[in-house]
């Protein structure tokens, strides 16, 4: 039960924003997803479309404005990398360790 804690904490949060869509949920459940795949490093160094994969987007427009959008409101904290052979930078809240 401890591995949903991160999980959880996100539904609890976004309750009452109506900012967040299905689509950032997706994408955010996907991204704790490869974090889990990846050790629960914090930050994951993550490609656009390793995430894309699991949150079965196929959008890469879609995916950075929803990335771009849970960074802005302070669900995650996203460093892009702007280099096609370096992953970008994401980081989680401290409690979601």
């Amino acid at each position: 039960m401890e591995q949903l804690k991160p999980l959880s904490d996100f539904f609890t949060a976004i309750e009452q924003d109506g900012r967040i869509s299905i689509t950032h949920i997706g994408i955010y459940a996907a991204l704790l997803e490869y974090r889990a795949q990846m050790g629960n490093s914090n930050p994951i160094v993550a490609f656009s479309y390793d995430i894309m994969k699991i949150a079965k987007i196929s959008s890469a427009m879609t995916y950075h404005k929803c990335v771009k959008d849970l960074s802005a409101y302070g669900y995650i904290r996203y460093e892009p990398s702007f280099n096609k052979n370096r992953g970008s930078k994401i980081y989680f809240p401290e409690s979601d360790g």
